[in-house]
């Protein structure tokens, strides 16, 4: 495991996956706020890239509520992780003349399926999310089909605090904002460092 501590080395690693002649996936994962979905975006706009976060797979809202799973939004089991399992077989061997991705809304909390479009042309397919390193069934089927998995970490008082901004611009009152980023999250963000050391590169950003 290297870490990686300028964006530029990102790109250029990122670009030498898109240039091996077939198809890549690379998976992007961190905690809830460390800038997943930040870098994931820069590197697409960099290289020839399509983004797929691993988000458009969380259950509908009257799914969680119908589970008593809502006050846990985000958590392994508020997705569905088999047929995000599913999906990246498909970006892997990329049969399809265009894979169909699901996308999730955050102005509704809502996913939307069919919202991302994967032609079969699509040199790089960038994955990203919190499980994508995760032993536990069925997320410890996603690393044998990803091509390569990055961490990416952030100072924790800036995760913290972007987090926080980022759920109050959702709806949420502060203290429901601070609640829910220093307990449904924080929870599995413990969760998801613990995975750390099995991701090929960690990537140290700045705030």
């Amino acid at each position: 495991m290297e870490a990686v501590s300028g964006f530029d080395q990102a790109v250029a690693r990122a670009r030498a996956l898109a240039d091996t002649g077939t198809r890549q996936v690379l998976g992007i994962v961190g905690a809830p706020g460390a800038g997943k979905s930040t870098l994931a975006s820069a590197l697409a706009d960099a290289v020839d890239a399509v983004v797929v976060p691993m988000d458009g797979f969380h259950l509908a809202q009257r799914e969680l509520e119908r589970l008593g799973r809502a006050d846990r939004k985000g958590a392994p089991d508020t997705f569905d992780a088999s047929g995000f399992v599913a999906l990246l077989r498909r970006l892997q061997t990329a049969d399809a003349p265009v894979t169909y991705a699901p996308e999730f809304r955050r102005e509704i909390e809502e996913p939307i399926a069919g919202a991302i479009a994967v032609p079969r042309d699509a040199p790089l397919v960038i994955v990203e999310g919190n499980y994508l390193l995760v032993d536990e069934p069925p997320w410890d089927q996603v690393p044998r089909l990803l091509d390569e998995c990055w961490f990416v970490e952030l100072d924790e008082h800036v995760r913290l605090d972007r987090l926080i901004a980022r759920h109050e611009a959702h709806g949420r009152t502060p203290e429901q904002a601070r609640a829910f980023a220093e307990g449904s999250d924080q929870a599995n963000a413990a969760l998801i460092a613990g995975t750390r050391e099995r991701a090929d590169w960690v990537i140290r950003l700045t705030d």
